[in-house]
C-alpha cells in the first residue's frame, strides 16, 4: 500500500504508566528512522476517552487523517466498530497486544490496507514468571496473590494461562486478584483482599503481579495494612523489567524478580512503514521476549 500520507497515530493506555512511556518513546524513534511522522495520544486509561480520540481522527479531512492507527486497546475486545470505521476511511489498523477475531474479515474485506497484530508472546511470559514463582517458593508449595490485569485483555488471560501451565504438577496456588496495570489498581485490589472476610486467616507465600507498576501499588498496601503486619515482608515479583523500573527495583530488593518484556510499538511502527512503502504486512508478529 504505497501513500503519501506520513502521519502514524498510536494509541496507548495512560502516561503515567511507565511501560507506556516507553512504548511512545519506541514509536516516535521508529517512525522518525522510516521517515514517518509518529502522532501519540494517551487515553487515560478509559476506553471512551480511547474511542472519542480515534473517532476524531478518523472524521479528520481526508488529507489530515493518519495512514495508520496502531492501538493498545482498553478493553479486550479490540474496539471492532472504531477499527471497521477506520478502514472504511481508508485507513490501516495495527493492535498491540490484542488477539481478536474480526482482523481476518478486515483484512479479506481490505486487502490493500496494513491490518495486523503485532504482540509478545504473552504465554511464555507467564511460564517465565512460573519458574521464578517455583523457585522463590522453594517446597514448590503455598499460595501466590496473583494480581492479574484486566481479565478481558489477551494479555491478561495468556500470561494467567502460562502461569498455570508453568505450575503444573507443583502445590502452588494462584488466588486470582483484579488490576488495570496502574499502581493504584495494584494498591486497590490489596485493600479489597484485606477488607473480605474471607482473607482472614489467610497466609499468602508471594505476591507475583502481571506487571511491575501493580507490584509498586500492591507492595505499598501489604506494608500499609496495620491489621497484617506480617503481610509487609511479603516477597513480590512483576512483570516488564525496565531499567529505571522493574530491574532497578530488583537490584533494590524491592522486587524479588521481573520478567523483562520488550515494547512492541517499535516493530509495529517498522511494520506499518514497510507497507506503506508497497510491501505486505503480515498478518501477525509475535515476538518473544527478550
Amino acid at each position: 500500500m504505497a501513500t503519501t500520507r506520513r502521519s502514524i497515530l498510536v494509541s496507548l493506555l495512560a502516561h503515567d504508566q511507565e511501560f507506556q512511556r516507553l512504548q511512545a518513546d519506541d514509536a516516535r524513534a521508529a517512525a522518525a528512522r522510516a521517515g514517518f511522522d509518529a502522532e501519540v495520544l494517551f487515553a487515560d486509561n478509559s476506553a471512551i476517552l480511547q474511542i472519542q480520540q480515534l473517532y476524531r481522527a478518523i472524521h479528520r479531512p481526508a488529507e489530515a487523517r493518519p495512514a495508520v492507527i496502531v492501538v493498545e486497546t482498553v478493553v479486550g475486545e479490540g474496539l471492532e466498530r472504531v477499527a471497521h470505521a477506520a478502514v472504511e476511511a481508508g485507513i490501516g489498523w495495527i493492535l498491540i497486544n490484542r488477539r481478536v477475531a474480526y482482523l481476518e474479515e478486515l483484512r479479506r474485506r481490505h486487502p490493500q490496507l496494513p491490518i495486523s497484530m503485532v504482540g509478545t508472546d504473552q504465554i511464555e511470559v507467564g511460564r517465565l514468571q512460573a519458574r521464578q514463582f517455583r523457585t522463590l517458593l522453594t517446597a514448590d508449595c503455598g499460595l501466590v496473590l496473583y494480581l492479574q490485569g484486566p481479565a478481558d485483555t489477551s494479555v491478561a488471560q495468556e500470561r494467567r494461562q502460562g502461569a498455570a501451565e508453568g505450575l503444573a504438577g507443583s502445590r502452588i496456588e494462584l488466588r486470582a486478584l483484579d488490576g488495570d496495570w496502574t499502581e493504584a489498581s495494584g494498591d486497590h485490589a490489596i485493600e479489597r483482599w484485606l477488607r473480605l472476610k474471607t482473607s482472614e486467616g489467610v497466609r499468602p507465600h508471594l505476591l507475583g503481579c502481571q506487571n511491575d507498576a501493580m507490584a509498586v501499588g500492591a507492595g505499598r498496601a501489604l506494608e500499609a495494612s496495620s491489621a497484617r503486619p506480617e503481610l509487609a515482608r511479603l516477597p513480590r515479583t512483576g512483570c516488564d523489567g525496565l531499567p529505571d523500573g522493574g530491574r532497578r527495583l530488583v537490584d533494590m530488593r524491592k522486587l524479588a524478580a521481573t520478567v523483562i518484556t520488550p515494547s512492541n510499538t517499535g516493530p509495529a511502527v517498522e511494520l506499518v512503514a514497510r507497507a506503506l512503502k508497497g510491501a505486505q504486512a503480515a498478518p501477525e508478529l509475535a515476538r518473544r521476549r527478550r
